[in-house]
């Protein structure tokens, strides 16, 4: 994790995010803003479009688990190492509506050796509408160059 000197962890985290946004056609693509970054944390909203309804009317479950996992992905690569999810697991409590801005919270509960922990939730307004809990495992390679 050599990074410049004098970047705070702040500000290393909102590099990584720069970088990492770069290169996210995925969440780019269906609307996603961040909205907040921070070591260990990230917030990125999304709002539900016609072409992300079922059959239901109601918000594609699997919009929503894309929204929360960019979230686990934002806050995991936070830290200046690259890291990928192992594994992902959404709980859906309430359902997305067709114009609902959807906020999405993740938050590192763990991280240690190559492995870390990450809850998400995802809310329209005040209303939480789905539970995520990501695993992540550090792969090779920074975001950041490398100090001189």
């Amino acid at each position: 994790m050599n990074v410049k000197a004098g970047l705070s962890p702040e500000d290393i985290a909102r590099a990584c995010a720069e970088a990492m946004w770069t290169e996210d056609d995925a969440s780019k693509g269906l609307g996603m803003e961040i909205v907040e970054i921070g070591p260990g944390f990230a917030t990125l909203a999304m709002n539900v479009r016609p072409d992300m309804v079922n059959g239901q009317r109601i918000a594609h479950g699997g919009f929503i688990f894309t929204l929360a996992d960019s979230a686990f992905a934002f806050a995991c690569n936070s830290h200046n190492e690259r890291v990928v999810a192992a594994q992902g697991q959404i709980t859906f409590i309430k359902p997305g509506k067709l114009g609902d801005r959807l906020v999405a919270k993740a938050r590192e509960i763990t991280r240690g050796g190559r492995s870390g922990i990450y809850d998400v939730q995802v809310a329209a307004g005040d209303t939480v509408i789905a539970e995520f809990r990501g695993h992540s495992r550090v792969i090779p390679g920074t975001w950041l160059p490398a100090q001189d």
